[in-house]
């Protein structure tokens, strides 16, 4: 272990907190395209705030470069790139693609690349293997090896940060399995599992946000009957939680860069072999769709109080794709504000943790600076659950009649006019 030198490809909030934890004993090149991000991670700050100033301090052996010649002399190269869906929810593999053609330019012989993104089954082997082979002139389990490690980063989560959550490991042949295995259980105190195949690991974390997503479906399915029979969905949900089995999820909007994008991967195979998956895909539109169920359930509300909806002045607070947390990738908050104004609403946006500038580039949304001391509002959409916005004080923002809609049922039920 002591000859490895690593090189992480991709920075962002999967990627550098493994470049972080593996630059405290390794030798390590972080690897990104985006100049600024270097610059940045060279002056000792995180704005995804994933990892503290401290802790790139402690990495001491962690170096930036956005250079391709700068990482030829490291032989593991752990790919962590995004892999979104195209506007048609179909797998876009091109950043995957791009990354494996950087590490095919500079990889030699004996040298393991590990993947952390999440893919299909098979897609490693089907479409990274060969770009490496035509870039490197190597071949394949003779001249460089792969391995596949899904990442399980939680944006935003303190307590499961990388070292904590157990790691899925995987190789192209047994001894690099074996290999791959043991440099992870150098930084992973959770432990790992080594699986039997890349295959098999690749399956395994494209369920898991699969299974959550269906979960989460279920339950926006029961706020959409119960909102039909005037029962408060998180009252019915408190209720049955008190059975020591009943699993606890709750209604909302499902976005992100794993749960509303990865079942389409699973999606696009199944159906690349000939089978139309029925339960997934069903669960991913009922979930798509509950960003405009939630603006129209605020619109109806605000019928019922008299309000003319054409022109009026609606507040969403919260932009990004879960609470406490900067990262605004796919999120569904979106909907809610594009439908808001498809209704003629002049809608405001107000989210602390978002940064003004890509919210702008990503959605095309001017967000205030902050909360205007004495403007009020016709209605008010909790949209996420900010620590910040448990703490507001809504009478500064309302007129008499004015709607409250709390989308994550985080406020207090009295002082709302609906909730999922």
């Amino acid at each position: 272990m002591s000859e490895i030198k690593i090189a992480l490809i991709g920075l962002g909030y999967v990627g550098l907190p493994l470049a972080v934890e593996f630059g405290k004993i390794f030798p390590v090149k972080g690897f990104d395209i985006n100049e600024s991000r270097i610059r940045e991670l060279e002056q000792g700050h995180d704005r995804t705030l994933e990892t503290s100033d401290e802790d790139l301090a402690a990495a001491k052996y962690l170096t930036y470069t956005n250079k391709i010649d700068e990482i030829r002399d490291c032989n593991y190269f752990i790919v962590t790139v995004p892999t979104p869906i195209d506007k048609y929810k179909r797998p876009d593999l091109t950043p995957l693609v791009k990354a494996s053609e950087t590490v095919g330019k500079v990889l030699k012989n004996g040298d393991i690349v590990i993947y952390e993104s999440t893919v299909y089954p098979g897609a490693t082997e089907e479409e990274c293997v060969p770009v490496l082979e035509k870039f490197s002139g190597l071949k394949f389990n003779t001249g460089f090896y792969c391995g596949y490690s899904p990442e399980r980063i939680n944006p935003g989560d303190k307590e499961h940060n990388v070292t904590r959550i157990r790691k899925v490991t995987s190789g192209s042949t047994p001894e690099v399995a074996k290999k791959v295995d043991e440099l992870y259980k150098k930084i992973i105190v959770a432990g790992t599992h080594l699986a039997s195949s890349i295959k098999v690991a690749e399956a395994a974390k494209v369920i898991e946000n699969s299974q959550r997503d269906i979960n989460i479906a279920f339950v926006n399915e029961l706020a959409l009957i119960f909102n039909k029979l005037n029962i408060d969905t998180h009252e019915v949900l408190q209720a049955a939680g008190t059975k020591w089995n009943f699993l606890p999820f709750s209604p909302g909007l499902v976005g992100g860069h794993c749960i509303g994008v990865d079942p389409y991967y699973l999606t696009h195979k199944a159906q690349e072999l000939g089978y139309n998956p029925e339960i997934i895909l069903a669960g991913r539109r009922l979930n798509d769709d509950m960003g405009f169920y939630s603006a129209n359930r605020t619109i109806k509300l605000m019928i019922h109080k008299g309000h003319t909806i054409a022109g009026s002045k609606v507040l969403v607070l919260g932009i990004t794709f879960k609470e406490n947390c900067p990262d605004i990738r796919n999120s569904r908050v979106i909907d809610v504000i594009t439908e808001l104004k498809d209704f003629g609403c002049n809608v405001d946006v107000f989210d602390p943790w978002a940064d003004p500038a890509e919210v702008k580039h990503e959605y095309g949304v001017e967000m205030l600076p902050a909360l205007e001391p004495g403007k009020t509002y016709d209605a008010i959409v909790f949209a996420v659950a900010h620590k910040e916005f448990r703490q507001l004080d809504l009478t500064a923002l309302k007129k008499g009649n004015t709607v409250v809609f709390d989308i994550k049922g985080t406020v207090d039920k009295n002082l709302v006019d609906g909730r999922l």
